[in-house]
Formats: structure tokens, C-alpha cells, sequence
């Protein structure tokens, strides 16, 4: 169960959440019309736009200063995370098709290569925050990262541990 919790939230929680965050509230602070229309002041209460947007950011921060986690290998964690954007993506554009409405009005304004770049770059944004939390998790608890029970995950090393050697 340990390593299926630090698989979850290594691959899609620290860098789903943090980009979340990030992006959003650059876009809003940019032009909030992008993203949060004014007109939904009056649909969507303020305290529900900070659930979704904000507070995130200091639950998952928590979470990597108190826990240590064991990292997939990069290949396998940024195919998961891959993944998971595929499937967002696919929501995002399948919503799109069955009401003619975007999930956040900036997408309105792209064109279908704009919204290629677009998804493209956020993609390599996720990676490079899935990438920044692996380098910050072993700093923090590089030392305690080889006592814990997982497969081969140890991040930074370049050997593996030797397997069940024969005895003679």
C-alpha cells in the first residue's frame, strides 16, 4: 500500500495540484476572464474557487515536508503522469464536443495548434514540476529514502541493489 500511495502522489498529485495552482492563478491574475469569468462570482462562491485553486497548494506543500516518498523511475512516472494528462485532455475535449462550451474560457480563444502548443507545453510544465518534487523530496529526506520498504526506487543512484545473489 506504501508504494502505491508514494506512486499516486509523486506521479499525479504533487505535480497535477502544483500546476493547478500555478497555472491557474497566473492565467487569473494575468486576465481572470481567461479562466474565471466575472460572471461566475455570482454561481461560484469565492470560498469554492479557493478550494479548488488555492488550497491545494499548502495541503500538497504539507505533504512533502512531512512525508518521504520513494519515486517510481522517471520513466514510469512521467508515462503515468502522461497518462493522466491524456485523460484530462480527452475530458476537456470531449466536454467541448457534447456542449460547445469550453471548460475555461482561454481555450475558446486558441486554435487547434494553439491548443496543441497549449496542452504540449502544460505537459512539459507537469513533468518539470514531477522532476522539481522528485529533486526536493530527495533533498529533504535523501538520507531516510534507503530505509524504506518499496521496490527499486531509489532516485539519484546508479546501481541497483543486488538481487538474491546464489550462494555457493
Amino acid at each position: 500500500m506504501t508504494t502505491f500511495r508514494d506512486l499516486l502522489f509523486t506521479t499525479l498529485a504533487f505535480p497535477i495540484s502544483t500546476f493547478v495552482f500555478l497555472s491557474f492563478w497566473i492565467l487569473f491574475l494575468y486576465d481572470r476572464e481567461l479562466v474565471y469569468p466575472k460572471a461566475l462570482d455570482g454561481i461560484f462562491p469565492v470560498w469554492l474557487n479557493h478550494a479548488m485553486h488555492t488550497s491545494i497548494m499548502p495541503f500538497t506543500l504539507a505533504e512533502v515536508i512531512i512525508r518521504p516518498y520513494c519515486y517510481p523511475r522517471k520513466k514510469k512516472g512521467l508515462t503515468l503522469l502522461a497518462l493522466a494528462s491524456l485523460a484530462y485532455i480527452s475530458r476537456v475535449l470531449w466536454i467541448y464536443s457534447e456542449t460547445g462550451t469550453w471548460v475555461y474560457p482561454v481555450f475558446a480563444k486558441l486554435s487547434p495548434v494553439g491548443l496543441t502548443a497549449f496542452f504540449s507545453l502544460s505537459y512539459i510544465f507537469c513533468a518539470g514540476i514531477y522532476l522539481l518534487g522528485e529533486k526536493v523530496n530527495y533533498w529533504k529526506w535523501g538520507q531516510f529514502i534507503s530505509l524504506l520498504p518499496t521496490e527499486t526506487y531509489l532516485p539519484y543512484t546508479f546501481s541497483t541493489p543486488p538481487r538474491n545473489r546464489r550462494r555457493n
